[in-house]
């Protein structure tokens, strides 16, 4: 199987976001991704709405915040060893910024196309790992794919997560080396 062309995506650095998504301008849609950060990261120094999440040592626990202007939000616990999996946010932007712990996001530096495939093979050096420890943060754009795990063996970790516009869909894969698989599609019935 060959290999689709791709538009390289913009990678930001940690605590940082692509020049093009920091416009003080939203676009025609709304928020920009930078916008989304400068709340999460707010958001996570804020240690009484950080300290009114319970925490459970075996699973993932979350709530929702009011996020800015039509937002979708989260505040989300990451006990030892816990992550997302491969995923991505479909046609919404986003940011998150860790308020406790460390987390590590590994991420794809391609835009992939948004339908119309199951498997794709992906392209030599394509993959991108940062680790975002507290009080730092990521912002990015429209059909960004990623995982983010907290990697500790005994630390939990929080964070603040933003998406404009809210969710519509989250999209979900498997990798195996280069291999990346759909799997599956949540709506957001399955998370609320």
């Amino acid at each position: 199987m060959s290999a689709p062309a791709y538009t390289p995506e913009s990678v930001g650095s940690v605590g940082s976001i692509d020049p093009s998504e920091s416009s003080e301008s939203a676009p025609a849609g709304g928020l920009t991704a930078g916008a989304l950060l400068d709340f999460a990261l707010r958001t996570a120094a804020d240690p009484e709405v950080v300290g009114s999440l319970p925490l459970d040592p075996q699973g993932r626990t979350w709530i929702r915040l009011d996020g800015p202007a039509g937002s979708e939000a989260w505040l989300i616990g990451w006990p030892p060893g816990t992550g997302t999996g491969w995923h991505d946010h479909a046609e919404s932007r986003g940011a998150f910024a860790t308020a406790r712990g460390r987390l590590t996001e590994h991420s794809l530096a391609v835009r992939l196309p948004s339908e119309g495939w199951q498997s794709l093979r992906l392209a030599p050096d394509v993959d991108r790992s940062r680790s975002l420890g507290a009080g730092s943060g990521r912002a990015f754009g429209e059909h960004h794919v990623h995982e983010v795990l907290n990697e500790s063996p005994a630390e939990h970790a929080v964070s603040v997560h933003a998406y404009y516009p809210p969710l519509p869909l989250i999209r979900r894969y498997s990798r195996t080396g280069p291999l990346l698989t759909l799997e599956h599609v949540e709506r957001p019935a399955d998370w609320q």
